[in-house]
């Protein structure tokens, strides 16, 4: 494992990288003492907008981790930007979603309305019925703005993967014909927030993943350095499928921290 800059910082996935679920992937606060040791800013990124940024913060403290609401971002936070820079007054959009994702888009100004949306904004909701699926593919018929906070097929929890947010973005776009506008990984979009508040330069910047379609495009794309870890679910061999490769490989957290130059 070589790299050309040395690092100053990282953007951590959290989902299959730091946790299953509930359970911890390595000794967090022993990695994390590590990382602080060596003076690395640190950035979490997370597809997953389940949760409010203070419920990651509440989720990250339950592992022995502190960290300030700012150094969190997920694609809700992602979505809730994107839709104030076009609806600055904010308004009403239909949310198919959890409680995070309701909250971080409330705290921009927009609200869940069945009447007259700005936007249709689809992400992961476990309990997502036909009603919600009709209503949405009927507003994206008419035009409305199709949002995705991301396109994950899967997440992990500790008994396997569950279906994720593009399982329903998928059930969306074969009801209306339209593709959605991503707002997570592989869109750079997060690394970039994560970038302008570590103060740190992208080629000193290293972006940690599980996933080669997500993560780590969208490290390559923000121009980062880049470290898969096989917690999650790529592995060697699903390298060999993509035009691009991660700076470094390591087979968790632990090995990658305890080897980094």
């Amino acid at each position: 494992m070589i790299s050309t800059q040395p690092v100053k910082a990282l953007i951590l996935d959290m989902d299959g990288v730091m946790w299953r679920d509930t359970d911890p992937i390595g000794d967090l606060p022993a990695i994390f003492q590590e990382i602080e040791r060596r003076g690395w800013k640190t950035a979490f990124v997370t597809n997953n907008a389940t949760r409010s940024i203070d419920q990651y913060v509440t989720k990250l403290s339950s592992f022995g981790l502190h960290v300030e609401e700012e150094q969190i971002i997920n694609s809700g936070l992602a979505t809730a930007r994107y839709l104030q820079e076009r609806f600055p007054s904010g308004g009403s959009v239909y949310i198919i979603g959890e409680e995070g994702l309701f909250t971080t888009l409330e705290d921009f100004g927009f609200s869940h309305a069945a009447k007259h949306p700005l936007a249709v904004v689809a992400s992961l909701d476990r309990q997502v019925d036909y009603i919600k699926l009709k209503e949405a593919s009927a507003f994206i018929r008419m035009g409305v703005p199709f949002l995705g906070t991301n396109p994950d097929p899967s997440l992990p929890t500790p008994g396997g993967y569950i279906p994720g947010t593009g399982a329903i973005l998928a059930a969306l776009t074969a009801a209306t014909g339209q593709e959605p506008i991503i707002m997570g990984k592989p869109s750079p979009v997060m690394y970039r927030i994560a970038l302008s508040i570590l103060g740190v330069e992208p080629e000193h910047t290293l972006a940690i993943g599980d996933q080669m379609p997500t993560d780590i495009a969208a490290g390559v794309k923000a121009g980062c350095q880049t470290a898969l870890v096989l917690t999650g679910v790529s592995t060697r061999e699903t390298i060999r499928e993509y035009d691009f490769e991660p700076t470094y490989i390591a087979e968790d957290l632990t090995h990658l921290v305890r080897n980094l130059e």
